[in-house]
């Protein structure tokens, strides 16, 4: 019984680091006041919005200041995943 615990315990204490880090990121849209969950699909949005303003340099949105961000939000209101990736 005590290595079943100890096993569980074990697991766990490795497992919760991984756990954190496949949580989602929120963001503010302050110009809609609405949040907006950063993953994998809004991810393909963004390298799409790169694409089609031809970005040369290809930053993490994190990395981006508020001015570019608010750019994003806005092109991304206009373009529903519909739009983006139709089946």
């Amino acid at each position: 019984m005590r290595r079943l615990l100890g096993g569980l315990i074990l697991s766990t204490v490795l497992l919760v680091p991984v756990a954190m880090q496949a949580e989602e990121r929120r963001y503010y849209d302050r110009d809609r006041k609405d949040h907006h969950v950063w993953n994998d699909g809004e991810n393909r949005a963004y390298n799409r919005y790169l694409e089609e303003r031809k970005e040369e340099r290809r930053r993490e949105f994190n990395r981006e200041n508020r001015q570019r961000q608010t750019a994003y939000w806005r092109w991304r209101h206009d373009h529903s995943d519909s739009v983006l990736f139709p089946r």
